[in-house]
């Protein structure tokens, strides 16, 4: 029989690779006709279907498919997955696969696993760091920069893979020695069918949990509490306050006392604090890392670009780049860091709601509307704030410096995803970090 690998993005090459040199037999389809997908197939040996009619063809083959791995960039509602649904073929994602692997080998690595909206890489590095930083050889893994699929042969002892939605959406043994998921709000809708199959999707992290794992929960969302205390997991808890990890006389606090001072941390934004919590629970509750190891972690993190990231000042004005916030809950963490805010927001929606980005009036001093959904913008802050519409980067950051004052913040927190102008929001946020640097230079001429 063979694998149907669908969709040749990084996870699903990554994907092929892994199955080919287990000896698997594959068919490759995507969705786009391109020349690196040909010399793909061929550096492993397995045919090629592509092109517009990709899924037409692979749906008349189905029956000689002993499973489907659609790659996380396949929505479900793809012509495919309903094939392989009527079909009853397995779909199997990238971390089913991984784990499977894993608990074959006969030394299965211990895992914890991080899910939710927003959070899930920066609480995934943490807690990498956390075990690095206890003396494990610790791998970040799934939807990081590299799929579980590829550190499988590395000589790592344990791994925090990061699971999104699309990723768990397709497993059914996948477990971790400990699992958070972080926080839940409206996303991905042009990928899930509907708010009820991300949400299921997000409930996956736990739902082959045993007694003797830990399931993290946020201790202010009983939703996802009563999730957690359905499962076979022991619950624990993490918040602000009030929660098992939780912030207590400046520091963070857990049930065996002080882990570190919140002004040891890097940055210490709300968000930052339940990030390092629910982390801090993952790594000591499993017993894989130490009090001591954690607390060094969290000195030593530094948060990745594009995350609420400073650029520079400019005539009295900062500037952030937080170009990941590619959702409007994405986008409340940074609209309230800071009091007076120039936004910059827009892009390419996801079918979401995006009149919550206005949801703090009293912080807004203007928004510069851009990309597909400068309209949605426009009519979300109509009656907010002023608004200003923009075609470039170069334009929406010099429009921001004309509405701000002395004080003031110039934010990208744009709520959508880069994929109207750029290829990824990494490359949006280069623009525009670009775009303040050639302000900064004008400024000290």
């Amino acid at each position: 029989m063979t694998t149907l690998v669908y969709g040749l993005a990084v996870a699903g090459r990554s994907t092929a690779k892994f199955l080919a040199a287990r000896g698997e037999a594959l068919l490759l389809a995507d969705d786009r006709v391109s020349s690196d997908n040909a010399e793909f197939a061929a550096s492993l040996g397995a045919e090629l279907v592509e092109g517009p009619e990709a899924a037409m063809a692979c749906a008349k083959r189905i029956a000689d498919f002993s499973q489907v791995a659609p790659s996380p960039g396949v929505p479900e509602s793809h012509p495919i997955i309903a094939s392989a649904l009527r079909a009853r073929i397995e779909l199997v994602s990238e971390i089913e696969l991984a784990y499977r692997a894993e608990q074959a080998s006969g030394h299965p690595r211990p895992i914890v696993a991080i899910t939710g909206t927003d959070g899930k890489t920066t609480t995934t590095l943490m807690a990498a760091a956390m075990l690095s930083a206890s003396g494990r050889n610790a791998a970040a893994v799934g939807n990081t920069e590299t799929p579980w699929v590829e550190s499988l042969d590395d000589q790592h002892d344990v791994y925090a893979v990061e699971c999104s939605s699309f990723r768990l959406h397709y497993t059914r043994d996948f477990r971790a020695e400990a699992a958070t998921w972080l926080n839940l709000a409206p996303d991905h809708l042009d990928w899930h069918r509907n708010m009820d199959s991300y949400r299921g999707a997000k409930m996956r992290v736990w739902q082959s949990a045993r007694a003797s794992d830990v399931a993290v929960a946020p201790a202010n969302d009983e939703a996802i509490l009563g999730s957690a205390r359905s499962t076979n997991a022991r619950v624990v808890t993490f918040g602000i306050n009030k929660a098992d990890y939780r912030i207590e006389g400046q520091a963070l606090v857990g049930p065996l006392g002080r882990i570190v001072d919140v002004g040891q941390l890097g940055r210490s934004l709300p968000h930052d604090l339940t990030n390092a919590l629910a982390a801090s629970a993952m790594v000591l509750e499993s017993g894989l890392g130490t009090v001591e190891g954690v607390a060094n972690a969290l000195a030593r993190y530094r948060h990745a670009p594009h995350r609420i990231q400073f650029v520079g000042e400019v005539d009295g004005v900062s500037y952030y780049n937080d170009s990941k916030a590619t959702s409007p809950h994405a986008a409340q963490a940074a609209l309230t860091s800071f009091e007076h805010i120039v936004l910059i927001a827009g892009g390419k929606n996801k079918g979401l709601e995006l009149s919550t980005l206005a949801s703090q009036p009293h912080r807004m001093r203007a928004v510069v509307a851009i990309g597909h959904s400068a309209t949605l913008i426009e009519n979300a802050f109509a009656d907010v704030c002023p608004v200003t519409r923009a075609d470039s980067m170069t334009d929406a950051v010099r429009a921001a410096q004309r509405l701000a004052t002395v004080g003031d913040v110039v934010l990208l927190s744009p709520g959508c995803t880069s994929y109207d102008w750029y290829s990824n929001y990494g490359e949006r946020g280069d623009d525009f970090t670009q775009c303040v640097h050639a302000l900064t230079k004008e400024n000290q001429i």
